[in-house]
């Protein structure tokens, strides 16, 4: 059951969260009893496209879905991502803990995930194919034993691991897929950077995680390892770009929104800065990524009109010229005034007082078109009209996670009970704003 009085308090605490990029400017802001009832209604039909669309048999989540629900073109009708199956394994949890499902539901599905990966599931050295056939876990697409994907199903497995502790199986085999990750492997030779991952005909990507990307929750994986841990140092070697814009300074590659979400929906980095200099809060770094990308988006206004105070947003989707990695700032070659409701829903536990209302007036303004089973649609053009007719599953999941940590910090803090985790970043050296 869950614990109301916790509850309560802890929602009421994580509600004032803070605006400005400047302490001394900040000011408090409150979820409202409205804004609440909008966010559980977004979180609930969310949580139904992994009910909806992961196998019974494997646990494995599809890739993507149409907007109702119904059966996708040949190409994509059975491709599962790992990722998504990670914010699946969360998803489960946020549905016992709130009622959506009865726990005794939820705890059969993660069963059924946790053994398919720990038993069945082929895997190189413990790390998974990115994409698989949702039916059996065959590589499909010719895809890679992917770094970053693994980490991110690792997500959902050590959430899951903690919030089903009582059950000996789950925590089992949980542990095993960790335990069986050989994080050194996947160096390939360097001393810190960890590989991108390989790919059966070529072997290893050249391509490595050297840069900050959505690769902290990777890394702290990583060094925490019980098994085959790299060394603490590996935090510090990847390279750290700085990007102004409109007045905001903040550690960025040039990338999309997500690369500031993925790591924060499992990892509670809040009030912990780097006892090194620069001293570096991910937080509040993640905090002026969002505030920065909304003033990009109004700068594009006079080109794309359809940008507005409350419908904003850019982040890797589709479009109506097939699926684009598009962000900024920088501006991407491509941005086209399309809107991705993703790109603000991923933000909500970081700077809800400026995505809140832009998801609200989102729902408002287009009504039934781009809102419907499964929250928002992936992408929409507000320019021309165009509504992408598909969901695809790590937008639809990161929107979930990041409501529900702005709600309650429950997911935060069920994978925070993980000892590995709170133990690396006091190896790393970050540590309480206060003792730094």
């Amino acid at each position: 059951m869950r614990n109301t009085y916790f509850s309560f308090w802890l929602s009421l605490a994580l509600s004032f969260l803070f605006v400005g990029t400047s302490h001394s400017a900040r000011v408090p802001y409150r979820l409202s009893s409205s804004d609440n009832a909008f966010l559980e209604d977004l979180e609930r039909r969310s949580f139904r496209y992994f009910q909806e669309q992961t196998n019974p048999k494997t646990g494995l989540v599809l890739d993507r879905a149409r907007t109702n629900g119904s059966i996708h073109d040949e190409g994509h009708r059975n491709t599962a991502s790992i990722a998504a199956t990670g914010f699946g394994l969360t998803a489960w949890c946020i549905a016992a803990e709130r009622g959506w499902v009865s726990k005794n539901e939820a705890r059969a599905m993660v069963r059924t995930t946790l053994k398919f990966f720990a038993e069945q599931a082929k895997h190189d050295h413990g790390w998974f194919w990115h994409w698989m056939d949702w039916r059996n876990g065959e590589r499909v697409w010719k895809s890679e034993v992917s770094s970053i994907d693994t980490a991110l199903l690792l997500g959902g497995v050590l959430t899951a691991r903690q919030y089903f502790r009582s059950d000996k199986d789950i925590v089992r085999w949980a542990t095993t897929i960790y335990e069986r990750m050989d994080f050194l492997w996947m160096l390939n030779g360097d001393p810190y950077l960890l590989s991108h991952g390989l790919r059966e005909e070529s072997g290893f990507i050249k391509h490595r995680w050297d840069r900050y990307s959505e690769n902290a929750s990777l890394y702290l994986l990583a060094i925490g390892s019980p098994t085959h841990p790299i060394k603490p140092e590996a935090w510090y070697a990847w390279k750290r770009d700085w990007i102004e814009y409109g007045g905001y300074k903040y550690l960025c590659h040039g990338a999309p929104l997500f690369i500031h979400q993925y790591s924060h929906a499992w990892v509670d980095f809040r009030g912990r800065r780097e006892a090194k200099p620069p001293h570096m809060d991910y937080f509040e770094n993640s905090v002026i990524a969002t505030r920065a990308h909304k003033q990009f988006c109004l700068d594009l206004a006079k080109e794309f009109p359809g940008y507005t105070e409350n419908i904003w947003g850019i982040s890797a989707s589709d479009s109506a010229k097939g699926y684009v990695a598009w962000g900024g700032p920088p501006r991407h070659s491509h941005i086209d005034g399309t809107v991705v409701p993703c790109a603000a829903g991923g933000s909500l536990m970081f700077a809800p007082d400026i995505t809140v209302p832009a998801l609200r007036e989102m729902k408002a303004k287009f009504g039934d078109r781009i809102y419907g089973r499964y929250g928002f649609v992936d992408a929409f053009n507000p320019n021309n009209g165009w509504v992408n007719p598909d969901v695809i599953g790590i937008d639809v999941g990161i929107t979930l996670l990041s409501a529900e940590n702005a709600r309650s910090g429950n997911v935060w803090r069920w994978f925070m009970r993980n000892t590995e985790i709170p133990r690396t970043l006091q190896a790393i050296g970050l540590v309480p704003a206060k003792s730094s």
